[in-house]
């Protein structure tokens, strides 16, 4: 049975991989958000993003936040589509 945090997080994080050198230059230190592969948007922290994400996806919750950096980053809870809780 497929998991469908898993594919959300996979799908968007290879998408978000391919554009990053890109992204860098327009959008460095932001936090993308992201879901079905397309950046839904772009914010200042994670918490914004994240707190987007839950208002926009309130159904069902699957999207994922990743910071703009050169680097690859592990935001370890905020890395990963999430079910649907507050924080």
């Amino acid at each position: 049975m497929p998991d469908p945090i898993r594919e959300q997080v996979l799908r968007n994080y290879e998408v978000f991989q391919e554009k990053l050198s890109s992204l860098v230059a327009t959008h460095g230190g932001k936090f993308a958000l992201m879901r079905d592969g397309e950046i839904v948007d772009f914010f200042d922290t994670v918490r914004d993003a994240y707190v987007a994400g839950q208002n926009l996806f309130e159904k069902d919750a699957l999207f994922s936040v990743q910071e703009v950096v050169g680097t690859p980053v592990d935001l370890g809870f905020f890395s990963h589509a999430l079910p649907q809780q507050p924080i």
